[in-house]
């Protein structure tokens, strides 16, 4: 178990068990408050796997879910999309293109309400 300070977070250098299973501890530490590994950023709810479309904002990126819809009139499927801000980490890098697990946290700004928990290949 990481020691952990009196705002909650871990260590220095150590990181905290999240409560994902998914979701592998980074190796670097770093010092953002708004770190679910280093920082004192609880995560609950929901699990968002998808693609990064935009990760050009400072510490923000763009992730796209693509899910099929059911039209029972047309007996079809359609494509569908969902679209969410998420925090980016300052021990986690991710680029354009990139599949991303995202978990639900508090409200961080007016539009970002999901932080990075792992970047997968």
């Amino acid at each position: 178990m990481a020691e952990k300070n009196q705002d909650g977070s871990a260590g220095r250098g150590r990181a905290r068990n999240i409560g994902v299973s998914a979701g592998r501890a980074p190796e670097q530490p770093c010092g953002d408050r708004h770190c679910p590994y280093h920082g004192s950023l609880s995560v609950r709810g929901k699990l968002f796997d998808g693609r990064v479309t935009g990760a050009r904002a400072r510490q923000t990126a763009t992730l796209q879910k693509d899910v099929p819809v059911y039209f029972a009139k047309f007996k079809r499927y359609a494509r569908g999309k969902s679209t969410i801000h998420a925090h980016v980490p300052g021990c986690i890098k991710v680029q354009n293109g990139d599949s991303v697990l995202a978990a639900e946290c508090r409200p961080i700004s007016k539009s970002v309400s999901y932080v990075v928990v792992e970047v997968r290949k």
